[in-house]
């Protein structure tokens, strides 16, 4: 079994990335009883993944650093990465597939680093290359214990600020933030119950958790969700986190996810993607099936497609 990431190592993680990474509030909803949202798309690039790619590059060695390190992601880890690699003077590579969002391709782009286009099914072999080819140091999305550990300080901030809470509502997709936020939420209350959702579509998580073993589901599946941040498997790492600290998983569906980004929009003032909406989504549609009591619902991010949006908020 992997070694799995704890309390102190998320803690660390907290200092490395103090005064580098937003610590975004909790929001109160007086729209909705006992929900809190902790919204990680006001963190400069519009998502969570800042924290984990941040305390990841802040781990390199002199070496390592000169050379440049290489991603690959569907859009809001790449803006991380190229971002974090702009503040410490890190060269980043970031291969994306083909059908990621243009916003996010361009504000990758706009951050400095290098972007190669690939379809869905071949970013992880084109990165896994060009980092032999060209002696990178790869920066995962989220299989990796840095980038776990830094995506579980949402987790740390949640607990100080609101340390009456009874449930953590968290999306997933690699379940790299589910992994973080599960272990520092455990760690320092673990009455509280940590529950996870994904789309319909790409809902292979709770397979994977059933089953007990990752479980892939072919590509064109999860490519049908709106929600392109959610679309990528469990790894073994991240697997082994949510067995072990992970209450229970749902699943939303598109449309559940578009009504709660038009809700978060008109209510809550908040501009968010469907990725983001997700938890916020099975707290809305899905309440009886989560547990009694206070609920923090994690938005993950907020990169969402200008027409999009402009069509979500005109409906």
């Amino acid at each position: 079994m992997p070694e799995l990431v704890d309390l102190d190592a998320v803690r660390e993680a907290a200092e490395r990335i103090r005064g580098l990474v937003v610590r975004t509030p909790l929001l109160p909803c007086p729209w909705a009883d006992d929900l809190w949202l902790k919204p990680e798309s006001l963190q400069p690039i519009g998502a969570f993944k800042l924290r984990g790619a941040t305390n990841a590059l802040h781990q390199l060695d002199a070496a390592q650093r000169t050379a440049g390190v290489i991603t690959h992601s569907s859009g809001n880890h790449a803006q991380a990465v190229a971002y974090a690699g702009r503040a410490l003077g890190v060269p980043v590579t970031v291969v994306m597939p083909d059908v990621s969002a243009q916003i996010k391709i361009d504000a990758t782009r706009g951050y400095g680093a290098e972007v190669i286009l690939v379809p869905q099914a071949e970013r992880e072999a084109t990165a896994e290359a060009l980092r032999e080819e060209r002696g990178l140091t790869m920066i995962p999305p989220y299989d990796h214990p840095h980038i776990i550990a830094g995506q579980g300080t949402v987790g740390l901030e949640i607990l100080e600020d609101l340390d009456s809470v009874d449930v953590v509502v968290v999306p997933v997709g690699g379940g790299g933030l589910a992994s973080g936020v599960a272990a520092a939420v455990k760690g320092l209350a673990p009455s509280v119950a940590v529950i996870g959702v994904e789309p319909v579509d790409a809902a292979d998580a709770a397979e994977s958790l059933a089953a007990g073993e990752v479980r892939h589901w072919p590509v064109e599946r999860p490519l049908r969700t709106i929600a392109d941040g959610l679309r990528t498997a469990l790894s073994e790492l991240t697997l082994a986190h949510l067995s072990k600290h992970l209450d229970g998983i749902l699943a939303v569906t598109d449309d559940e996810m578009l009504d709660t980004v038009r809700m978060l929009a008109r209510q809550a003032r908040l501009v968010v993607e469907p990725s983001g909406a997700a938890a916020t989504a099975a707290v809305l549609h899905h309440r009886s099936e989560l547990p009694a009591g206070r609920v923090v619902s994690v938005i993950s991010g907020g990169n969402i497609d200008p027409v999009l949006f402009r069509e979500v908020l005109a409906s």
